[in-house]
């Protein structure tokens, strides 16, 4: 029996200019449902703040919400960024969702602050931080998670023993090296960062040391897609995602924009060249378009799971989008044989 490629939804809960955050957290309880329908393995919600425009800041909350609407779908983050957060209260929050959504939760964990210095303070976040102390976090974190120990002061309650799934992600080579190392499953952010996608992806296989999470090494890895009618039509959706990151490095708000016939009037070239570097993993196209996308992906990283993010104006576009590249996927074979422990 051929082995259907993954597929997987990352929502960033885009808000359009002047809507109201309710009315974008209701369009993705409403797309969780119809990827649930469609098959898709898992539906993960990103971790940003201050970033007018997104409706994604209290990730957690997000989670029970999408849980609570949907009913087998798993749910987690893409990803908690844990340097924001103390660990304790990460595993709490995560124990209490995997105790109200039993085998449905996921645990993605980035490194990065997920928004600029001054958020980080806002955050209480220590402004000299680098990154490195990630791993000790992330061992504090998995110590309240797994099964408790003897003479252990500190418990998560809920959360102690729940083994809630961690991934980690990353959009570099740090993550995928301790990935390995730890025997973790890892997601690489080449939605917006693809620059050490095949490095990180290569360096993850090579080093990847097995675990009680996973015998083998488990990649998924995050990509804008819009699948269309055609690839003009699919192009011409796609001006709404590159009118995103336009804004975004004109630090301007980042709301969805409706699409237009195109780009050059409203881009120079120094900011063209800087937002199709951002996107350009991107697979935009007809079916046929985006099911030799997916190929590619697969056959140059060796990806086990794509973790989708599709942001159209319309909401309409979006859930049509999902839907051909649920069908494209069932017609690829996954190079995987181990599936991730849950």
């Amino acid at each position: 029996m051929k082995n259907e490629f993954a597929i997987s939804v990352l929502d960033l809960v885009g808000m359009r200019p002047g809507e109201p955050a309710g009315s974008a957290i209701s369009r993705s309880a409403d797309l969780a449902g119809h990827a649930e329908q469609l098959g898709y393995k898992r539906y993960w919600l990103a971790e940003h703040h201050s970033i007018s425009g997104l409706a994604c800041s209290a990730t957690p909350v997000l989670i029970g919400h999408v849980a609570g609407a949907t009913k087998t779908i798993r749910v987690g983050s893409g990803g908690v960024m844990l340097p924001n957060h103390a660990p304790l209260v990460v595993a709490e929050q995560f124990g209490t969702l995997e105790a109200l959504y039993p085998g449905r939760i996921d645990l993605g964990l980035g490194r990065a602050p997920g928004g600029d210095f001054q958020t980080m303070r806002a955050l209480r976040r220590d402004l000299d931080q680098s990154g490195d102390d990630f791993p000790p976090l992330l061992e504090e974190l998995q110590t309240y998670l797994g099964p408790e120990k003897p003479g252990q002061a500190v418990k998560a309650i809920p959360g102690q023993g729940s083994n809630v799934p961690i991934t980690l992600l990353g959009s570099s080579t740090f993550s995928a090296q301790l990935a390995a190392q730890l025997g973790l499953p890892f997601a690489f952010a080449a939605h917006f960062a693809p620059d050490y996608l095949h490095t990180a992806a290569h360096l993850y296989r090579e080093q990847f040391r097995p675990s009680k999470a996973v015998r083998k090494p488990y990649l998924m890895v995050a990509v804008q897609v819009i699948a269309a009618e055609t690839d003009t039509a699919a192009r011409r959706l796609f001006t709404t995602p590159q009118q995103r990151f336009l804004r975004l490095i004109r630090n301007q708000p980042v709301e969805l924009l409706p699409p237009v016939d195109s780009m050059e009037p409203l881009w120079r070239d120094h900011e063209r060249a800087a937002v199709e570097s951002r996107l350009r993993a991107a697979i935009v196209g007809s079916e046929t378009t985006v099911r030799a996308g997916l190929q590619k992906l697969v056959r140059e990283t060796g990806a086990d799971e794509a973790i989708v993010v599709t942001d159209t104006y319309d909401h309409a576009d979006r859930l049509q989008s999902y839907r051909r590249l649920a069908a494209i996927a069932k017609t690829i074979e996954s190079k995987s044989t181990e599936a991730v422990v849950a």
